[in-house]
């Protein structure tokens, strides 16, 4: 079709270049190419050495499936799926060790490759490309920054989860006998983790119907004021639970913040160690210890 004089003026631009015309085109065009763009951006990972922590035949199938992914949203607009998409990746790969840096890395080494095939297809009219490009660009970092955060949003779940299996682990409430537990606290702490020992030595309390607890705290280097007034109401709270505390390895350092901070001991039953602890747990709950003679 033959242009008329008008439309050949500096300035007139046809509607096709409008951006909501030029992004099916640009889908069509990615979607036509989709395989040698597949392979190149996958060349380009390991390139980078990025993704090393997946087989090859992982990394083909979940790099096809992002490309895949990347371009719907390029033809919607609408993240939601791929939000989806990222988290479940992520839930695959952040347990193989796979780090942040390398997640954002391919999203971007994409962008690159997709970048540059429009650059390639548009190379005899700069001003179309430009268009394209000030469609595409903005639509493309939407894409990042959503594959990025999701990821990072569920790396910190991860790591929350991880932190959360570590204190469990850490201030275990151990059942030695029954009516008595043994809650032994090691390492820093802080009131986070203050707070999480309070809910598991109620619960344990609960669970076992105790009726003493003795809580060594030999391995707590030292504890602030803050620490130390929760653990008073530790006590407090077992004691309403219908159990009574033995507290056991006192450091000289914790017990001067308890007696700084004006704390009343006569609420608190305190043993110099672990195994007199025990004793006199055992001796509130009516057992004795008769010793036995060896024979001859």
């Amino acid at each position: 079709m033959t242009m008329a004089p008008e439309e050949m003026q500096d300035g007139y631009e046809p509607d096709l270049t409008r951006a909501d015309q030029l992004l099916p085109q640009l889908v069509a065009h990615l979607r036509e190419h989709r395989a040698r763009l597949s392979e190149e951006w996958a060349s380009r990972i390991r390139d980078a050495h990025l993704l090393e922590a997946m087989t090859p035949q992982e990394m083909v199938a979940e790099t096809t499936a992002v490309y895949d992914n990347y371009v719907e949203v390029l033809e919607t607009g609408s993240v939601e799926a791929l939000q989806h998409y990222a988290r479940d990746l992520s839930e695959r790969i952040i347990p193989r060790g796979v780090e942040t840096h390398e997640v954002v890395g391919i999203v971007l080494l994409l962008r690159d490759v997709l970048a540059r095939s429009l650059f390639e297809k548009y190379d005899g009219d700069f001003r179309l490309l430009n268009q394209v490009l000030d469609a595409y660009e903005p639509a493309a970092n939407r894409i990042a920054n959503t594959v990025a955060v999701s990821f990072v949003d569920e790396r910190e779940r991860v790591i929350r989860q991880q932190q959360d299996s570590i204190r469990e682990l850490s201030t275990p409430v151990l059942p030695v006998r029954e009516r008595l537990l043994v809650l032994p606290i090691i390492g820093v702490l802080d009131s986070d983790r203050a707070r999480q020992l309070t809910g598991q030595l109620l619960a344990g309390i609960r669970t076992h119907r105790a009726k003493v607890v003795v809580m060594d705290v030999t391995g707590a280097p030292e504890v602030d004021q803050t620490v130390a007034n929760h653990l008073v109401q530790t006590v407090d709270a077992s004691r309403l639970m219908g159990a009574s505390v033995i507290i056991t390895g006192l450091s000289p350092t914790i017990a001067q913040t308890l007696v700084t901070i004006g704390v009343d001991l006569s609420k608190m039953n305190t043993i110099g160690d672990l195994q007199g602890g025990l004793e006199e747990a055992e001796r509130l709950l009516g057992y004795s210890v008769i010793r036995k003679e060896p024979s001859t």
